[in-house]
């Protein structure tokens, strides 16, 4: 099992930037990939990045292509979400997520993730 515990969350302008941590603890780090997943008020929740095992690979939803980078660092064991030019509908409660197993369900599936954290609300301020 893994121990997942999101920060940076918070009030944050329309358009400004914002970092959000994930820090693991429990198995090797560098093992396995993690994944960002954000649930808003009333509505389902929804795949936003994912990173490999080692970093090399990254998958984003088309809603935050381009606006949101998913990053990790090994040494640290955290995985981190950039976001730039947030918008109101960013509002959301975001989770980092642990892929385990590395099942065969796509990084966009909640069903790939094993562990979960409790969740960092993020709200624009506007």
């Amino acid at each position: 099992q893994v121990q997942l515990v999101e920060s940076g969350g918070g009030l944050v302008q329309a358009g400004g930037p914002l970092r959000l941590s994930c820090a693991a603890s429990g198995r090797t780090f560098s093992s396995y990939a993690m994944g960002w997943f954000r649930q808003a008020p009333g509505k389902e929740r929804e795949f936003v990045a994912a990173i490999s095992y080692s970093g090399g690979s990254t998958y984003y939803a088309d809603s935050v292509k381009g606006r949101f980078t998913i990053s990790r660092d090994n040494t640290k064991n955290t995985v981190y979400l950039q976001k730039n030019s947030l918008k109101p509908e960013d509002t959301a409660v975001y989770y980092c997520a642990a892929d385990l197993r590395s099942s065969s369900y796509s990084y966009s599936k909640n069903q790939r993730y094993d562990n979960w954290g409790r969740g960092n609300q993020v709200t624009d301020s506007t």
